[in-house]
Protein backbone atom coordinates (compact mmCIF):
# COMPACT_ATOMS: atom_id res chain seq x y z
CA UNK A 1 0.00 0.00 0.00
CA UNK A 2 1.11 3.55 -0.71
CA UNK A 3 -0.77 5.46 1.95
CA UNK A 4 -1.31 5.42 5.70
CA UNK A 5 -4.38 4.97 7.84
CA UNK A 6 -4.75 7.44 10.67
CA UNK A 7 -4.88 5.69 14.05
CA UNK A 8 -8.36 5.24 15.43
CA UNK A 9 -9.45 6.13 18.94
CA UNK A 10 -10.16 2.74 20.47
CA UNK A 11 -13.42 2.57 22.46
CA UNK A 12 -13.13 1.71 26.12
CA UNK A 13 -13.68 -1.83 27.37
CA UNK A 14 -12.79 -5.17 25.88
CA UNK A 15 -12.30 -3.83 22.37
CA UNK A 16 -10.42 -6.01 19.91
CA UNK A 17 -8.65 -4.28 17.02
CA UNK A 18 -8.51 -5.85 13.57
CA UNK A 19 -6.72 -4.72 10.42
CA UNK A 20 -8.37 -5.31 7.05
CA UNK A 21 -6.52 -7.68 4.74
CA UNK A 22 -7.00 -7.00 1.03
CA UNK A 23 -6.13 -10.62 0.27
CA UNK A 24 -9.22 -12.63 1.08
CA UNK A 25 -11.45 -9.54 0.83
CA UNK A 26 -13.56 -8.23 -2.02
CA UNK A 27 -15.27 -4.88 -2.59
CA UNK A 28 -17.30 -4.26 -5.76
CA UNK A 29 -19.61 -1.64 -7.24
CA UNK A 30 -22.51 -2.38 -9.59
CA UNK A 31 -23.80 0.31 -11.97
CA UNK A 32 -27.03 0.02 -13.94
CA UNK A 33 -27.87 1.13 -17.47
CA UNK A 34 -30.87 3.34 -18.20
CA UNK A 35 -32.31 4.94 -21.32
CA UNK A 36 -34.07 3.61 -24.38
CA UNK A 37 -31.40 1.00 -25.13
CA UNK A 38 -30.92 -0.13 -21.53
CA UNK A 39 -32.23 -3.64 -22.28
CA UNK A 40 -29.25 -4.13 -24.60
CA UNK A 41 -26.74 -2.25 -22.48
CA UNK A 42 -24.18 -3.59 -20.11
CA UNK A 43 -24.41 -3.08 -16.33
CA UNK A 44 -20.75 -2.69 -15.36
CA UNK A 45 -19.28 -4.37 -12.30
CA UNK A 46 -16.32 -2.51 -10.85
CA UNK A 47 -13.74 -3.91 -8.44
CA UNK A 48 -12.08 -1.84 -5.70
CA UNK A 49 -8.80 -3.76 -5.18
CA UNK A 50 -6.73 -1.22 -3.23
CA UNK A 51 -8.15 -0.49 0.22
CA UNK A 52 -7.19 -0.83 3.86
CA UNK A 53 -8.60 -0.03 7.24
CA UNK A 54 -9.27 -1.02 10.80
CA UNK A 55 -12.19 -2.44 12.75
CA UNK A 56 -12.55 -2.10 16.52
CA UNK A 57 -15.07 -4.62 17.83
CA UNK A 58 -16.33 -4.45 21.39
CA UNK A 59 -18.30 -7.68 22.02
CA UNK A 60 -19.46 -6.43 25.44
CA UNK A 61 -20.71 -3.09 24.10
CA UNK A 62 -21.31 -3.54 20.39
CA UNK A 63 -22.55 0.04 19.99
CA UNK A 64 -19.01 1.21 20.89
CA UNK A 65 -17.46 -0.62 17.94
CA UNK A 66 -15.91 1.45 15.15
CA UNK A 67 -14.78 1.08 11.55
CA UNK A 68 -12.55 3.04 9.18
CA UNK A 69 -11.61 2.19 5.61
CA UNK A 70 -9.72 4.08 2.90
CA UNK A 71 -9.75 3.05 -0.78
CA UNK A 72 -7.68 4.43 -3.64
CA UNK A 73 -10.11 5.79 -6.24
CA UNK A 74 -7.58 5.27 -9.04
CA UNK A 75 -7.51 1.52 -8.32
CA UNK A 76 -11.12 0.95 -9.42
CA UNK A 77 -11.33 -1.23 -12.52
CA UNK A 78 -14.12 -2.81 -14.59
CA UNK A 79 -14.09 -6.60 -14.15
CA UNK A 80 -16.72 -7.67 -16.69
CA UNK A 81 -15.96 -9.90 -19.65
CA UNK A 82 -15.98 -7.16 -22.27
CA UNK A 83 -13.70 -6.09 -25.09
CA UNK A 84 -10.43 -4.39 -24.25
CA UNK A 85 -11.65 -1.31 -26.11
CA UNK A 86 -14.85 -1.05 -24.06
CA UNK A 87 -12.96 -1.74 -20.83
CA UNK A 88 -10.44 1.00 -21.61
CA UNK A 89 -13.18 3.51 -22.44
CA UNK A 90 -15.17 2.76 -19.28
CA UNK A 91 -12.09 2.91 -17.06
CA UNK A 92 -11.02 6.19 -18.68
CA UNK A 93 -14.45 7.77 -18.20
CA UNK A 94 -14.71 6.44 -14.65
CA UNK A 95 -11.41 7.97 -13.51
CA UNK A 96 -11.47 11.10 -15.64
CA UNK A 97 -15.15 12.14 -15.60
CA UNK A 98 -16.87 10.30 -12.75
CA UNK A 99 -14.41 9.89 -9.86
CA UNK A 100 -11.95 12.57 -11.01
CA UNK A 101 -9.30 10.41 -9.33
CA UNK A 102 -6.47 12.93 -9.73
CA UNK A 103 -8.39 15.51 -7.68
CA UNK A 104 -10.02 13.08 -5.23
CA UNK A 105 -7.58 10.18 -4.72
CA UNK A 106 -9.26 8.64 -1.64
CA UNK A 107 -12.67 7.22 -0.82
CA UNK A 108 -13.12 7.12 2.97
CA UNK A 109 -15.75 5.49 5.19
CA UNK A 110 -15.74 6.10 8.94
CA UNK A 111 -18.17 5.01 11.63
CA UNK A 112 -17.95 5.16 15.42
CA UNK A 113 -21.63 4.67 16.20
CA UNK A 114 -24.46 2.40 15.30
CA UNK A 115 -26.58 -0.44 16.59
CA UNK A 116 -25.82 -4.14 16.76
CA UNK A 117 -27.11 -7.42 18.08
CA UNK A 118 -25.62 -10.82 18.70
CA UNK A 119 -27.07 -13.44 16.35
CA UNK A 120 -25.05 -16.47 17.45
CA UNK A 121 -21.76 -17.58 18.93
CA UNK A 122 -19.30 -14.88 17.81
CA UNK A 123 -21.78 -13.69 15.17
CA UNK A 124 -23.33 -10.22 14.99
CA UNK A 125 -25.67 -8.06 12.93
CA UNK A 126 -24.39 -4.48 12.80
CA UNK A 127 -26.00 -1.31 11.44
CA UNK A 128 -23.29 1.34 11.16
CA UNK A 129 -24.19 5.02 11.03
CA UNK A 130 -21.09 6.45 9.42
CA UNK A 131 -19.88 8.99 6.90
CA UNK A 132 -18.73 8.33 3.35
CA UNK A 133 -16.35 10.77 1.67
CA UNK A 134 -16.49 10.36 -2.10
CA UNK A 135 -15.59 12.79 -4.87
CA UNK A 136 -14.73 15.37 -2.21
CA UNK A 137 -18.22 15.22 -0.65
CA UNK A 138 -18.88 13.83 2.84
CA UNK A 139 -22.35 12.48 3.60
CA UNK A 140 -24.01 10.28 6.20
CA UNK A 141 -24.12 6.69 4.91
CA UNK A 142 -25.72 3.80 6.84
CA UNK A 143 -24.15 0.40 6.21
CA UNK A 144 -25.45 -2.94 7.49
CA UNK A 145 -23.21 -5.98 7.81
CA UNK A 146 -23.16 -9.53 9.09
CA UNK A 147 -20.03 -9.93 11.20
CA UNK A 148 -18.47 -13.20 12.39
CA UNK A 149 -15.33 -13.87 14.41
CA UNK A 150 -13.36 -17.10 14.11
CA UNK A 151 -10.22 -17.14 16.23
CA UNK A 152 -8.13 -14.13 15.21
CA UNK A 153 -10.08 -13.54 11.98
CA UNK A 154 -13.09 -11.26 11.55
CA UNK A 155 -15.29 -11.32 8.47
CA UNK A 156 -17.88 -8.69 7.55
CA UNK A 157 -20.33 -9.12 4.65
CA UNK A 158 -22.92 -6.66 3.41
CA UNK A 159 -24.07 -4.18 0.80
CA UNK A 160 -25.35 -0.63 0.51
CA UNK A 161 -26.45 1.80 -2.19
CA UNK A 162 -25.67 5.43 -2.93
CA UNK A 163 -26.90 8.03 -5.40
CA UNK A 164 -24.13 9.55 -7.51
CA UNK A 165 -25.92 12.91 -7.52
CA UNK A 166 -25.56 13.07 -3.72
CA UNK A 167 -21.79 13.21 -4.26
CA UNK A 168 -21.91 15.78 -7.09
CA UNK A 169 -21.00 13.12 -9.68
CA UNK A 170 -22.26 13.95 -13.15
CA UNK A 171 -24.23 11.21 -14.97
CA UNK A 172 -22.29 9.32 -17.62
CA UNK A 173 -23.79 8.49 -21.02
CA UNK A 174 -22.76 6.82 -24.25
CA UNK A 175 -24.12 6.32 -27.77
CA UNK A 176 -25.22 9.95 -27.99
CA UNK A 177 -27.13 9.71 -24.72
CA UNK A 178 -29.19 6.65 -25.73
CA UNK A 179 -27.40 4.68 -23.03
CA UNK A 180 -26.63 6.21 -19.68
CA UNK A 181 -26.08 4.97 -16.16
CA UNK A 182 -28.73 5.24 -13.47
CA UNK A 183 -28.04 7.46 -10.47
CA UNK A 184 -27.88 4.48 -8.09
CA UNK A 185 -24.72 2.50 -7.44
CA UNK A 186 -24.77 -0.70 -5.36
CA UNK A 187 -21.71 -1.60 -3.29
CA UNK A 188 -21.09 -5.16 -2.05
CA UNK A 189 -18.31 -6.21 0.30
CA UNK A 190 -16.85 -9.27 1.95
CA UNK A 191 -14.06 -8.08 4.21
CA UNK A 192 -11.55 -10.23 6.04
CA UNK A 193 -9.62 -8.69 8.93
CA UNK A 194 -6.91 -10.00 11.24
CA UNK A 195 -6.65 -9.30 14.95
CA UNK A 196 -3.77 -6.98 15.85
CA UNK A 197 -1.33 -8.31 18.40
Amino acid sequence: MHYAIEPMVTPEGTTVRYTIETKGSSFTVKAFAAGVLSAFAHNPTISIPDFEGEICLNPDALENSSFRMVARSDSLVVTDDISDKDREEINRKMHGEVLESDSYPEVIYESSKGTASKTGENQYWMALNGELTLHGVKRNQPVSARVSVNGSTLRAVGEFSIRQSDYEIAPVSAVGGAIKLKDELRFSFSISARELE
